[in-house]
């Protein structure tokens, strides 16, 4: 488990349809307790368990199961190879991804790792070199899901001709960045990025892009400001604006889609998609340490 992630809490509740909330809120995650009690009619996915849980601290694994019902809690990571079709990687942490997905992988299990895959070049062609040699390897945010952009992309069409993107964040570039590529892109039927490049700071990231279908992109992360995802689509005819606030629906359908992938034998989300946008996330890092240098893909 990473620091302030709680998908090992709500993601290990939202399939195995039990939550303690009191456990919950303890840890310091009252908003996992709020969205899992508003959708508590559709907690709980058909098919699937969460069995064997692992983290760092067996204290807090021992909370996790608690708070899942999750009935089984290892001592290493390899133990629960023999014993689940598949894991989530629930943590959002990208410079460990290689090593702790690494055993899973080698042993043929499919695997989801959370968002972002990976934040440099060496990492994230040890998994297209993993994907192309066979392994089911699936990574994105939750926000390709989001059920606001969804609506959104029902009426894109009335937009006209799509000119301009821009978007809004908070937090930082590294783990909240790719949130907004994820919802960009899925949006857009997931162009291939030409250029990337980083005008802002450390903790103010200002990234411009530009897609091969011209289409220009404005995303905006900013440390500190009021919390929100939000985006805005412009057309030649109309524009629209999506804020994202449904963390529960994105979540079910991001996990759904990985258990469908399970059952059907390979990623029903295509990994060139999801090695475009990190190509894209570890372009605006490398931008903004050459001094907003524009970056081409």
């Amino acid at each position: 488990m990473s620091e302030g992630n709680a998908h090992p809490y709500s993601w290990s509740s939202i399939i195995n349809g039990f939550f303690d909330g009191n456990e919950i809120n303890q840890v310091g995650y009252p908003g996992v307790t709020a969205y899992l009690n508003a959708n508590q009619d559709t907690v709980g996915i058909h098919g699937a368990e969460v069995t064997h849980v692992w983290t760092q601290d067996k204290s807090m694994s021992a909370s996790i199961a608690q708070s899942g019902r999750i009935p089984h809690i290892v001592d290493e990571l390899s133990e629960m190879i023999p014993f689940v079709d598949a894991v989530i990687l629930a943590r959002d942490d990208p410079e460990n991804h290689v090593e702790m997905s690494r055993p899973f992988i080698e042993a043929g299990i499919p695997i989801f790792i959370d968002k972002p895959l990976a934040i440099n070049h060496e990492d994230l062609a040890w998994f297209v070199e993993q994907e192309q040699n066979g392994s089911f390897i699936m990574s994105c945010s939750s926000m390709r899901y989001a059920n606001e952009c969804r609506i959104l992309k029902t009426d894109m069409s009335k937009l006209g001709k799509i000119e301009l993107v821009t978007a809004v964040g908070k937090k930082d570039w590294k783990k909240y960045g790719v949130h907004l590529l994820e919802a960009i892109f899925a949006l857009l039927d997931d162009p291939k990025t030409v250029s990337v490049q980083n005008v802002g700071s450390t903790d103010k990231a200002i990234v411009h892009l530009e897609l091969e279908n011209g289409i220009q992109v404005m995303v905006h992360i900013f440390q500190n400001i009021s919390p929100t995802f939000q985006l805005s689509v412009f057309g030649s005819d109309d524009w629209e604006k999506v804020e994202i606030k449904n963390s529960y629906s994105m979540f079910r359908d991001n996990i759904i889609e990985f258990i469908r992938s399970v059952q059907e034998g390979k990623s029903r989300l295509p990994f060139h998609k999801t090695e475009n946008i990190i190509k894209t996330l570890i372009a605006a890092h490398e931008s903004l340490g050459a001094g907003g240098k524009v970056i081409r893909l």
